[in-house]
């Protein structure tokens, strides 16, 4: 019997990474997991290999960016196995980002980028919310990043949206009993950390971090579990830093 038995959870940016974390972490605890991903073949992988380890799992496309693309994802899922519980809004552009100023940046590539990054975990939490409702209730996690408190040009002003924007749903989404909350990793050891932040920027971050090292996918599922979970039934509108102690906050 796993925690999540019965359960619908929906991970975008499943198709490798961090999400794809999540989602097998979802499945063996016995969630029905809808693996998105706008790399269909990535996401196709995740759930074929979650299958074949006894699990449930759906492989749906979406651009995270476009309401009518969420839309057909939520209506899938709820095609596929009859409801929503949870959503993670993983999804977003890092794996071979620009890097460049805010003053700078091109602006077409910026309005993309935000548009994934911040409007994403909106677009798609407008899709699945009423679905989720109908059920009793849900929980959602967005995913955040220990950039929203330092300089990090776009990336970080997306991600410091994103917690504010955990914080506002929150307040919209309680009253139907949906809880809203935010995992900020610090520097993950990810295929795309690897070939888009300069490691020398990325080992003179882990100099100043108190455990010395940079996390693991794995450092992230237990609070992803525990914030889905009933276990945080009183938890909403909070963004939890997973990240070696990086970023003190009082």
């Amino acid at each position: 019997m796993g925690q999540f038995d019965e359960k619908v959870a929906i991970v975008t940016g499943a198709g490798g990474g961090i999400g794809q974390a999540y989602a097998e972490a979802l499945a063996r605890e016995g969630a029905a997991v809808v693996v998105a991903d706008i790399n269909v073949d990535g996401a196709q992988k995740v759930a074929d290999a979650i299958k074949g380890e006894g699990g449930t799992a759906l492989a749906l496309p979406v651009d995270v960016s476009d309401p009518t693309s969420a839309k057909a994802m939520a209506d899938a899922t709820l095609a596929e196995f009859g409801g929503i519980d949870y959503l993670v809004n993983n999804a977003a552009i890092f794996g071979g980002m620009k890097l460049d100023f805010l003053i700078t940046v091109d602006w077409d590539y910026y309005k993309k980028f935000m548009s994934v990054n911040l409007d994403g975990a909106l677009v798609c939490t407008r899709a699945v919310y009423k679905k989720m409702a109908k059920r009793g209730g849900g929980a959602i996690i967005n995913q955040s990043s220990t950039a929203a408190w330092l300089y990090s040009n776009f990336y970080g002003l997306a991600k410091a949206g994103v917690n504010s924007l955990t914080q506002q749903l929150a307040t919209e989404l309680g009253g139907q009993n949906i809880r809203i909350n935010a995992i900020a990793p610090g520097p993950i050891n990810t295929e795309a950390n690897r070939t888009t932040t300069p490691q020398e920027m990325v080992a003179d971050i882990v100099k100043g971090i108190p455990l010395s090292r940079m996390g693991e996918v794995d450092d992230l599922v237990g609070m992803c579990l525990f914030l889905l979970s009933d276990q945080a039934k009183w938890i909403t509108g909070q963004i939890f830093n997973v990240d070696g102690g990086q970023i003190f906050r009082s």
